[in-house]
């Protein structure tokens, strides 16, 4: 399929755009500890834009140094600008435009404690108030505003972008629903547009008349009362047009209400959700604007553009996934398109996890940082190596290892490709994981990789084989336990149900809160059943990211699913489920019952016995090796097959 309208040129002021696909300013904390540009941020903006991007934006670049967070971008000194000269050099030798998103962080800048935070308000933080920016401290953010828009002109940047949203300061003063102030800068919707105009007018002022300026801006304010309406931004983008501003990038969320999902919204979130936004703003501004959430395929794109509803598209972890993203598009090759499945898990949950990853990663890719690190070198000595488990580990295996010039051969005990992915598809609202594994699977294949089906590796196997090496990617199954009087309810386990091997009548009893058993919980809710979660921690949902576990827990409230922490399943009766909860023992009526208790690593000690009896490297991955995050198997599985 081509895409005639995505891959079509424009002019903005003096800035050309080769098609309409931007990578957004997503945070990678591939910074340096002071803010300064390094050669791994460089990398991996090189490869998105060598990909086909037409305009990279670089992350949330701090424009005042006492309030700029370690590893965030800062272009707040002069000292920083010979690094983002090497940055915008190497994006357009690699044939993209370079934007920088202009930033100051506002509460988002608690993360480190040594960054100075400024607040639109007076701010209750523990036992200590957290005091109101003032006027003169106002007017030192919007001097720094306009001397980081000439840094960003003498380090060859294309365009700036000003940040309007999610709760930073901009935001912040232009929300009713967070701007409480009394003097000039609060109260009227004049008085909050104050600030963010005045920060807009400083950097017209301080780029040349040809030089685009972009501004990211909420659509409308989720879950804040008082909070901007979509009429009261369109008002604001008028006045800011007024004042310089060329394109609208337009976003929504923030970080102190459940909204927050939409800023990276997981795959709970429908694609495409604030596009509608993006069309009303549009027809009512007459600007250039940007679609931005859960964009995620070329045909999606395509069609946005080809409706008028947006001038642009932002296609960030799309392009996270898949650094080509763009070329196959463009090329017509949509079906070799590594997919973005909003899982979530190094995007956002990576970038959060300060204590164990350094930067962000990608389920998809674990290239991500490490894109002139790891160099994929073809072998010298080509091996036969033997695959057992065609999961999303195994499959990552199996392509690597051909990509460098090995020969694997994949043995799959069912009459599928993809493992648990495909499970975890069935759960409503995740049907793009089960698309990606089937995808994942057609590629795999494609490239000449040998698939085993229903077949089971045994040491005859082997025996006959004589493969080089063996890779041991067989995953985990449910975990069963006998419980007393388990013969009196018709019990079923969590992935026989949701792969529709098992049915379950009347109400019933989902016997643990972790991931799976939401997702089951939510697929028999869906279906009209009477739902009970039975959960021993104090929390359902614990190896949920962040996000994730906002969207499923409110999803199972306004499904009336009835969730019970702290309680231990101990028998089943002919009424129910017994439990003991607070010290207290009682039966939660039911006619089924599904086993969701967690899963363990599949029984593979007699393969790994004869590799290491005949002196054959074995190598175990992923859940086979220990039941983990997706993210973690195929890492492992990457890894492996990187340096075979």
């Amino acid at each position: 399929m081509k895409f005639n309208q995505l891959f079509t040129d424009c002019n903005i002021r003096g800035l050309h755009l080769k098609n309409r696909i931007i990578l957004p300013a997503m945070g990678t904390r591939m910074a340096g500890e002071k803010g300064e540009i390094t050669p791994r941020l460089i990398a991996y903006h090189k490869a998105r834009a060598k990909g086909g991007c037409a305009l990279n934006i670089v992350e949330v670049a701090a424009v005042h140094t006492p309030s700029a967070p370690a590893h965030f971008v800062s272009i707040s000194e002069d000292d920083y600008i010979e690094g983002h000269k090497k940055l915008t050099d190497a994006i357009h030798a690699s044939g993209g435009k370079a934007g920088i998103q202009l930033w100051q962080g506002s509460i988002a800048v608690a993360m480190d404690p040594k960054a100075k935070m400024f607040v639109v308000n007076d701010m209750n933080v523990g036992n200590y108030t957290l005091p109101a920016i003032t006027v003169e401290e106002i007017n030192e953010v919007v001097e720094a505003y306009g001397k980081g828009a000439k840094r960003a002109v003498l380090a060859g940047y294309d365009c700036v972008e000003f940040h309007c949203a999610h709760n930073y300061l901009p935001h912040s003063f232009l929300s009713g629903g967070l701007n409480h102030r009394s003097d000039a800068y609060g109260g009227s919707f004049e008085n909050r547009c104050r600030f963010p105009l005045e920060c807009i007018r400083e950097i017209r002022k301080n780029i040349p008349e040809d030089m685009p300026l972009f501004m990211r801006i909420d659509a409308q304010d989720d879950c804040l009362p008082n909070g901007l309406s979509i009429d009261e931004v369109i008002s604001f983008c008028k006045l800011a047009q007024k004042e310089g501003v060329d394109v609208l990038d337009i976003s929504r969320g923030n970080i102190i209400t459940p909204a927050t999902v939409y800023e990276v919204p997981p795959l709970d979130i429908p694609k495409g959700f604030n596009v509608s936004n993006a069309e009303k703003i549009k027809k009512e501004t007459g600007m250039l604007t940007i679609a931005v959430g859960r964009i995620n395929t070329p045909e999606q794109a395509e069609e946005i553009i080809a409706n008028q509803q947006a001038d642009f598209v932002v296609i960030g972890r799309g392009q996270l996934a898949d650094p080509e993203f763009c070329l196959k598009a463009e090329e017509g090759r949509s079906e070799d398109i590594v997919n973005c499945v909003g899982c979530n898990q190094g995007c956002y949950d990576g970038f959060c996890d300060v204590v164990n990853r350094p930067f962000i990663t990608c389920l998809r890719n674990p290239m991500i940082g490490h894109e002139e690190e790891w160099t994929m070198e073809a072998t010298n000595a080509p091996k036969r190596v033997a695959i057992i488990g065609g999961g999303m580990a195994g499959l990552e295996a199996a392509k690597i290892l051909k990509e460098r010039g090995h020969l694997p051969e994949i043995f799959e005990a069912t009459t599928q490709l993809g493992g648990q992915f495909i499970t975890a598809g069935k759960a409503p609202g995740k049907q793009e994981m089960q698309i990606a594994a089937e995808r994942f699977g057609k590629q795999v294949e494609a490239m000449g990789v040998p698939v085993h089906y229903e077949t089971k590796v045994d040491e005859t196997l082997l025996e006959n084989e004589k493969f080089d090496q063996v890779i041991i990617a067989a995953g985990a199954e449910p975990i069963k336990i006998t419980l007393p009087g388990q013969e009196k309810k018709h019990i079923v386990d969590s992935h026989s149900l949701l792969n529709g091997m098992q049915d379950v009548e009347g109400s019933v009893c989902v016997i643990g809160g972790g991931l799976v058993g939401l997702e089951v919980a939510d697929y028999l809710a869906g279906k009209h059943h009477e739902v009970h979660v039975i959960e021993m921690q104090d929390e359902a949902g614990k190896d949920l990211g962040n996000l994730r576990k906002i969207c499923v827990n409110g999803k199972l409230k306004q499904l009336g699913v009835n969730i019970l922490c702290n309680s231990k399943c101990v028998a089943i009766t002919s009424e129910g489920v017994q439990i003991e909860s607070n010290s207290e023992t009682k039966v939660i009526p039911c006619d089924s019952v599904v086993m969701a208790i967690g899963a363990r690593s599949r029984d593979t000690s007699s393969i790994q016995a004869y590799c290491e009896k005949h002196e054959i490297p074995v190598h175990i991955i992923g859940d086979a090796k220990k039941a983990r995050r997706a993210l973690n198997a195929v890492e492992e599985a990457f890894e492996i097959a990187r340096m075979l």
